[in-house]
């Protein structure tokens, strides 16, 4: 997974300063379950809607502390909103979607409910070029692409997705976040956690990073990030390409990085994501039997989908139509042992 990477300083005064971090890193308190009051809000989508197919790519592995879904149907998230920490419980029936939310986050999370549905997402904007994406797109219905409207929280953990296994940056983001964020606020079953504000992950010292498996070179991103964590949130005003070029103003954020963020926090339908161990060989196998394309081979597969090339990327992902392993995984490593 690349990202765009210069030779930067790496003492001190990148990692925080000479400032004195505790053994507990201080944050926001959440408060009590069902802190700030509990809220609702019902609305009725004019449209086929999969809660976990929409909201699916924001979680970040089977254990992620800020989502879960639960046997009811229901998907329960805990966000760090613009006037503070928030958790979403959304569940669906007999097509009325139903919000709830707690915390000081809940009136802004419930306001932003449809767009993160996919409200603002025009899924009659693209047109199949391909049987399979065709026949995938038939069978499902229910996929629109999700907006958030904030950046940060899927930035730190696609950075931290940056050159490792997805194992690895599954690990490192929920060790992090249960150990510096805060609880989630409201009647939430067992643990989940609000992401830490942007000053407490910059007093994160560096053994700690460490202990995570995080390496200075990714840990050092994120820290360049949350020192302009304002700006980086401004980008959710603009289209997504101006998006990404403000955020690849941050040293260590790449196309990679910057695409994997704005499908999340603009529900961009062109953000493909290049430079992807991965991604390319399943889409030049699925649409032309070849799984050894490079990025260059799939971006122009992927041409009759302009402006729509990453939910086309996603359709061929849900297909299943992917080539049989035929190299090593990617090793795993974990420099938190060393």
């Amino acid at each position: 997974m690349a990202g765009r990477f210069e030779q930067r300083p790496t003492r001190t005064t990148v990692r925080g300063g000479h400032a004195v971090v505790p053994v507990s890193v201080p944050g926001p308190r959440s408060g009590a379950a069902g802190a700030g009051g509990g809220r609702t809000r019902e609305w009725v989508p004019p449209w086929p809607l999969d809660l976990r197919l929409v909201l699916g790519p924001l979680r970040r592995g089977p254990a992620d502390p800020t989502f879960r879904a639960t046997p009811d149907g229901s998907v329960w998230r805990a966000s760090l909103t613009p006037v503070g920490p928030g958790t979403l419980r959304v569940s669906a029936r007999a097509g009325v979607v139903r919000g709830e939310a707690w915390g000081p986050g809940a009136e802004w999370l419930l306001d932003r409910l449809p767009l993160l549905l996919g409200e603002a997402d025009d899924p009659e904007a693209f047109e199949p070029r391909h049987r399979l994406v065709a026949v995938t797109r038939h069978r499902r219905p229910g996929l629109r692409l999700t907006r958030t409207g904030l950046v940060l929280e899927s930035l730190i953990p696609s950075i931290l997705e940056q050159k490792v296994t997805t194992d690895e940056a599954y690990r490192a983001w929920r060790l992090l976040v249960r150990k510096y964020g805060v609880p989630a606020p409201g009647p939430v079953e067992g643990r989940m956690f609000v992401m830490p504000e942007p000053r407490v992950w910059s007093l994160i010292p560096s053994w700690e990073w460490h202990r995570a498996g995080v390496d200075n070179k990714r840990a050092s991103t994120i820290l360049r990030a949350v020192r302009v964590a304002r700006r980086m949130e401004e980008a959710v005003a603009f289209d997504p390409v101006a998006a990404q070029e403000r955020l690849e103003v941050v040293v260590g954020v790449g196309p990679w990085t910057s695409a994997e963020v704005v499908q999340r926090s603009h529900g961009a339908a062109d953000a493909v994501t290049v430079g992807d161990l991965h991604l390319p060989g399943i889409v030049g196998f699925a649409l032309a039997g070849d799984r050894d394309a490079d990025d260059s081979v799939m971006l122009a597969l992927l041409e009759p989908y302009a402006g729509q090339r990453h939910r086309a990327a996603r359709l061929i992902l849900l297909s299943g139509r992917t080539p049989a392993r035929r190299h090593p995984k990617m090793p795993r490593g974990d420099i938190g042992v060393l």
